[in-house]
């Protein structure tokens, strides 16, 4: 279907991005394109999409033949959304709304895949309560989101790399997450000051008898002093350091150097 360019659209509705909402928009159509591929064929399934703007990325989804449910808290942007809806008839439903506010599961009512390019102000915060849910394997398929490049790293970082802490610990416990792909500053209007990557994540199995809530406390007293070693940084957690040494963890470690795994285990023997 043959829609107007983007920013024709945007000049007729009147838009700019709103620093307050974290908003950059994405022009290049081909690079959305490639965005709604990642997760593979969305022929048919339903999408859930945070943040769509003025709808670059719903559109790519909408040619995908994804059934798009966008969340968008900035009134200016419905108009264009709605002219989308009327392009593609029952391929897509506008909520207006806060995210955060909003229980996902039960406005999808079905399972979903997440693709959004995520407001920067709120996208750490969507991914930790994606990733915590009691219900285990989630509702969600896969999410496919764009984050700040230093974040992205910070959810694929491996034990020993700067980036390793809480948000690496916690994708990487509950889902197999890989940096899809990275985008350029100048991609964006206007062009935000660093730049950003697409971020994948599929739900792993997750491991019997661990509490997430004390794989928090382990990884945020760990992290919370990352240059002390754990005995130190853990005493503060009671039983942590007696389940290091019966696991045959050298409390003189750092938090930094501990695989995920070990961390799970930790919070397992915490949990009992």
């Amino acid at each position: 279907m043959t829609l107007p360019p983007l920013r024709e659209v945007i000049e007729r509705h009147g838009l700019s991005a709103s620093k307050a909402l974290g908003q950059n928009f994405l022009f290049d159509e081909q690079l959305l394109g490639r965005i709604a591929a990642v997760p593979g064929s969305l022929e048919g399934k339903a999408v859930l999409e945070v943040g769509p703007g003025p709808g670059g990325l719903t559109r790519a989804l909408l040619r995908a033949g994804a059934r798009v449910t966008a969340i968008e808290m900035d009134r200016r942007c419905l108009p264009a959304l709605a002219e989308l809806a009327e392009a593609f008839p029952g391929q897509l439903e506008v909520i207006e709304g806060d995210a955060l506010a909003l229980d996902h599961g039960a406005l999808m009512g079905e399972s979903f895949a997440v693709v959004a390019n995520l407001p920067y102000n709120v996208g750490t915060a969507l991914l930790v309560r994606w990733l915590s849910g009691r219900e285990w394997p989630p509702q969600w398929t896969s999410l496919t989101l764009m984050f700040q490049l230093e974040v992205a790293q910070r959810i694929v970082a491996a034990p020993g790399s700067g980036a390793y802490g809480r948000l690496a610990v916690l994708a990487q416990w509950r889902s197999r997450a890989k940096l899809a792909m990275k985008v350029h500053r100048s991609a964006f209007t206007p062009p935000p000051k660093v730049m950003s990557a697409v971020v994948h994540l599929e739900p792993a199995a997750m491991p019997d008898g661990v509490s997430p809530l004390q794989l928090e406390r382990v990884t945020e007293a760990a992290f919370g002093q990352r240059r002390k070693m754990l005995r130190q940084s853990l005493k503060g957690v009671p039983g942590a350091v007696e389940a290091l040494h019966s696991l045959g963890i050298d409390p003189a470690r750092r938090a930094e150097t501990l695989a995920v795994e070990e961390f799970i285990a930790v919070a397992r023997a915490l949990t009992g």
